[in-house]
């Protein structure tokens, strides 16, 4: 992979994962669900995650293979934004908490294999 859009995306896909990290470091469900700015501060870098990924998979349609779950999470960036008001925090702490350190994973490795 050498696209140089793909790779500024995945770029931000792993800054992203990298805030939401810091950001609930020694949180709870509890914290997360009682603290308004940290809930916004973690769905704001679900949304970059998911516009990011959407442009690095157009830009590289092979990433799609090397991503696990990329539709999935281009859909729950969707329904962040458009779907704001139906959003559950249990399933945002979730998603958190199963799948972001996959991700973050994931894009790190495409980004060390770019070097």
């Amino acid at each position: 992979m050498r696209p140089t859009d793909a790779l500024a995306h995945l770029f931000d896909v792993a800054q992203a994962c990298d805030l939401m990290a810091t950001f609930t470091a020694g949180k709870d469900f509890d914290d997360y669900a009682g603290d308004p700015m940290l809930r916004s501060a973690v769905e704001r870098q679900f949304e970059i995650v998911g516009e990011a990924l959407k442009r690095a998979v157009a830009a590289e349609l092979a990433l799609e293979l090397r991503i696990s779950d990329v539709a999935r999470i281009v859909a729950f960036r969707n329904r962040l934004i458009h779907g704001y008001a139906t959003v559950s925090d249990a399933v945002v702490w979730g998603i958190l908490e199963t799948n972001l350190a996959r991700l973050r994973r994931e894009v790190g490795a495409l980004l060390s294999e770019a070097e």
